[in-house]
C-alpha cells in the first residue's frame, strides 16, 4: 500500500505542473485521497466485507466528490486530475498510467449483471466530461476527447471525439501532433464543428504541418546535393529560388 502511494504521488508530479511538493499532493489532491480510500475499499470488497467496502466508498465520495465503486479494478500510477464528478462503475477495469479528468463517467448501458463497464488499458487519457459507456475496451495509449460519448471500442493510440464519438482521421492526428509542439493539445476539437475559431486554428495547424514537411524535404535534398545546412550563411550562399522551388515541388 505504501509503495503504491509513493508511485501514485510521483505520477501526479509527472502529469500536473501545478504540483509543488509531496506534502501538497498528499494533503490537497482529492484524486489521491479518493485513490487511497478506494484501495482500502477494494481490499474490503475482496474479503467479502461488502457493506463496509461500500460505506468506505461512500465516505470517500462525500469527502472528494469522486465516486468509485469498491469492485472496480484500478492499476498503478492512476491519476484523477481535479476529480469532481468522476464516476467509476463496479466492473470497470483500469490499467497502469491512466489519467482521468473531472466529470468523467465510466458507466454501464444495461442493468444486466456481469461485465457492464469499460476497460481502459495502459496509458489511456480521458478528457473532462467524457462518458465511456458499456463493456467496451479503450485500448492502450488511446485518448478520449472532452465531452465525448464513447459506446464503441477505441483502437490503440487512437483519439475519439464527439457525441457519438468517432475516431479522428490521419490529418487530424498530424494536427494534434503539431498542436502539442506548440504547447497544447487540440484533440477535443473536431474539424466538422461549426466553431469558426476552431476551424481557423485547424487551418493554421495544417499550414504549419505542411510547412514543416516541405522544409524537411528541402533540407534533405540540399544535403543530398552536398550543401551543409547548419548555418544561415551557408544556406544563403547556395540559395537559388528557381532551384529550390523545383526541389520543394
Amino acid at each position: 500500500m505504501l509503495w503504491n502511494l509513493r508511485e501514485d504521488i510521483r505520477a501526479v508530479f509527472d502529469r500536473d505542473p501545478a504540483a509543488r511538493s509531496f506534502w501538497e499532493v498528499l494533503t490537497c489532491y482529492p484524486g489521491i485521497h479518493a485513490l487511497i480510500m478506494h484501495r482500502i475499499a477494494h481490499a474490503l470488497w475482496g474479503y467479502r466485507l461488502r457493506w463496509l467496502a461500500r460505506f468506505t466508498a461512500h465516505i470517500s465520495r462525500m469527502l472528494t466528490g469522486i465516486e468509485i465503486h469498491p469492485g472496480a479494478t484500478i492499476g498503478r500510477r492512476f491519476f484523477i486530475d481535479h476529480g469532481m464528478g468522476v464516476v467509476i462503475g463496479e466492473t470497470a477495469e483500469i490499467g497502469d498510467d491512466v489519467t482521468l479528468y473531472h466529470g468523467v463517467t465510466l458507466g454501464g448501458t444495461s442493468w444486466n449483471k456481469g461485465k457492464r463497464h469499460p476497460t481502459l488499458e495502459n496509458g489511456v487519457v480521458v478528457g473532462a466530461g467524457a462518458k465511456v459507456l458499456g463493456p467496451i475496451t479503450i485500448s492502450a495509449g488511446a485518448k478520449v476527447g472532452s465531452n465525448a460519448v464513447v459506446t464503441k471500442p477505441v483502437p490503440p493510440g487512437a483519439t475519439a471525439v464527439g457525441n457519438p464519438a468517432r475516431i479522428i482521421d490521419q490529418a487530424a492526428r498530424v494536427r494534434e501532433a503539431q498542436a502539442e509542439k506548440m504547447g497544447f493539445s487540440a484533440y477535443a476539437v473536431a474539424r466538422d464543428q461549426d466553431d469558426p475559431l476552431a476551424k481557423a486554428i485547424h487551418g493554421l495547424l495544417d499550414h504549419a504541418a505542411e510547412t514543416d514537411r516541405r522544409l524537411a524535404s528541402l533540407l534533405h535534398e540540399l544535403e543530398a546535393q552536398g550543401v551543409k545546412c547548419n548555418s544561415e550563411v551557408q544556406l544563403a550562399d547556395h540559395f537559388d529560388p528557381q532551384y529550390l522551388s523545383k526541389i520543394v515541388d
